[in-house]
């Protein structure tokens, strides 16, 4: 242990965002960082519990105070070598994760945590500005095949793992570029694009094979794949959106999130969009429907483009700022977030149903929507909308920003006849295994809409997985 006082004399220091006023112009990311010795302090405030429940807590198992012992003295080089033990993308999640370890620190319980996931981006970008970070290809090759579908989180973390055992490991992605949700999902304020193209080019010198702009179903059959290789897995996430069937749906100015999303991170690197494709929010009222990180995500992209107002609401009512007792030490608790988005500008509001879009000239210009109020019955949590509660929002662009469903049935997944769970997802065995031999699924897939830091870890255990079966062939 570093410093045992460590947390008695640092109080908790976060990077903090880069000024509004001149964040809002520009789509590079809002997080600072701290000065080295900084960030050192920070790391001693870990108190290298005799039960480290952030360990419990990560789903990658990373072994937070080892590593933040190590970032305290210094030794950076042996804190990124513990770091990538468990988590091939800590620069990914060091951005993204909301840091479930952080929630069940021991130290949150009376004072606030450490600021694991500040650190785990700190040592990232210190391994790879240091040039700690370096290519390892295999040793041997074994001879097996094996390829992945799908270049997201999840996908990236198998292939890696079955590369990294001596596997010739392929990647197809239906995308111009890799990184799935990664890349077209998050915008590049939270994560630069720049970081995936990095990390993708250390896989690629260590001998991992990735295939763009392949759509497997249509380019190539999965049938083909199979007969290819040794091994399959299905990692192309749950894309099927939660969607607001209601009158005036089909009213132009009402788009899903993620269409908006990814149309401005391609805006971003270049790419030209049409005038009659463009979505743009500049001058204009935007509605975002659903309260999760997606919805601020959009709230974030609307304020840089332009927008007169942004109102976000979620029919589910406000999240507590404290602990409830439903939700005690060390659980992850579900409390009142507020985002870099948010602080940029936006009228947020719980309780609300939207009732129906309403247009003029075919355009969606008003929204009406109603007040809700959730009561217990029979045991059961249930919505009312309150009579009389109807009122009408002003929005010329709409945002659907509700989830996702499960992953899309379509083309690949009913050609190679797999089964379902009960939700839609891919169903797989304890081995990661879909019912067809040899046929994997990771990640969203088969977990349903999830976190980076999940999906990381499904890729691993599905790799291990893979592993054993193409060992036993």
């Amino acid at each position: 242990m570093g410093d045992p006082q460590g947390f008695l004399k640092i109080k908790r220091k976060e990077s903090g965002y880069r000024p509004v006023e001149i964040r809002i112009n520009d789509y590079s990311e809002v997080e600072q960082t701290l000065p080295d010795d900084a960030r050192m302090s920070q790391a001693s405030r870990c108190m290298e519990c005799g039960v480290p429940f952030c360990h419990w807590a990560c789903p990658v198992a990373n072994v937070m105070p080892e590593w933040q012992d190590l970032l305290f003295r210094g030794k950076w080089r042996d804190a990124y070598e513990v770091l990538q033990e468990t988590n091939n993308f800590p620069e990914f999640t060091g951005r993204v994760c909301p840091a479930l370890c952080e929630a069940s620190c021991v130290l949150s319980i009376n004072d606030d945590a450490v600021t694991i996931r500040q650190n785990e981006v700190a040592v990232i970008e210190k391994a790879f500005e240091a040039g700690y970070v370096k290519a390892r290809p295999p040793r041997r090759r074994t001879g097996k095949k094996a390829a992945v579908i799908g270049s997201g989180p999840a996908g990236l973390a198998c292939a890696d793992m079955l590369n990294r055992a001596g596997h010739t490991v392929t990647v197809y992605e239906r995308e111009d570029s890799v990184g799935g949700y990664l890349r077209f999902g998050i915008p590049d304020f939270k994560l630069d694009k720049k970081i995936i193209d990095r990390r993708i080019e250390v896989l690629r010198k260590e001998g991992l094979v990735i295939r763009i702009g392949v759509s497997v179903g249509q380019d190539i059959s999965a049938e083909e794949l199979l007969k290819e290789n040794d091994a399959l897995c299905i990692a192309i996430g749950a894309r099927k959106t939660r969607d607001l069937p209601i009158e005036g749906r089909d009213l132009r100015g009402v788009h899903f999130a993620m269409e908006y999303l990814a149309q401005q991170n391609r805006i971003v690197r270049g790419d030209p969009i049409s005038d009659r494709d463009l979505i743009m929010a500049l001058n204009k009222n935007v509605l975002v429907i659903g309260g999760g990180d997606t919805g601020s995500d959009c709230v974030g992209t609307a304020n840089r483009q332009g927008a007169h107002r942004v109102m976000q609401i979620e029919i589910m009512p406000q999240p507590p700022k404290n602990r409830t007792a439903k939700e005690p030490w060390p659980l992850w608790p579900r409390l009142y977030k507020t985002s870099s988005s948010h602080e940029e500008g936006c009228e947020r509001r719980w309780n609300i149903v939207t009732k129906k879009f309403i247009g003029e000239n075919g355009s969606v210009k008003k929204v009406l929507a109603a007040q809700v109020e959730w009561k217990e019955e029979s045991g059961k949590t249930v919505m009312a909308e309150i009579p009389g509660s109807e009122f009408e929002i002003d929005a010329d662009l709409v945002l659907i920003a509700m989830g996702f469903e499960h992953v899309i049935h379509e083309g690949m997944v009913k050609a190679l006849g797999i089964s379902l769970d009960g939700r839609g997802n891919i169903a797989v065995d304890r081995d990661f295994m879909t019912s067809r031999k040899g046929v994997f699924a990771a990640g969203d897939a088969h977990r349903g809409a999830s976190l980076v830091v999940w999906a990381i870890h499904e890729g691993r255990c599905a790799a291990e997985a893979i592993d054993r079966y193409l060992s036993e062939d």
